[in-house]
């Protein structure tokens, strides 16, 4: 997969994500965790595992075209 990232793999594109949404991202969509099981773990609102989804997976976009 060709990215402006100079072809990085998904997983290395991951990793240059800030900590916080480089977890969250890895649980949701590496070990497939539900957001509201995610939230459990990690002691805050589902709404805010939701929010850091959303901009994860937006940043990844932009980073893979």
């Amino acid at each position: 997969m060709t990215s402006k990232d100079g072809g990085k793999t998904i997983a290395e594109l991951i990793n240059t994500l800030p900590e916080e949404e480089r977890l969250i991202l890895t649980l949701h969509l590496v070990k497939m965790i539900s957001a509201a099981e995610i939230a459990k773990k990690l002691g805050v609102p589902e709404r805010a595992v939701i929010t850091v989804i959303a901009s994860g997976r937006s940043r990844l976009i932009r980073l893979i075209s």
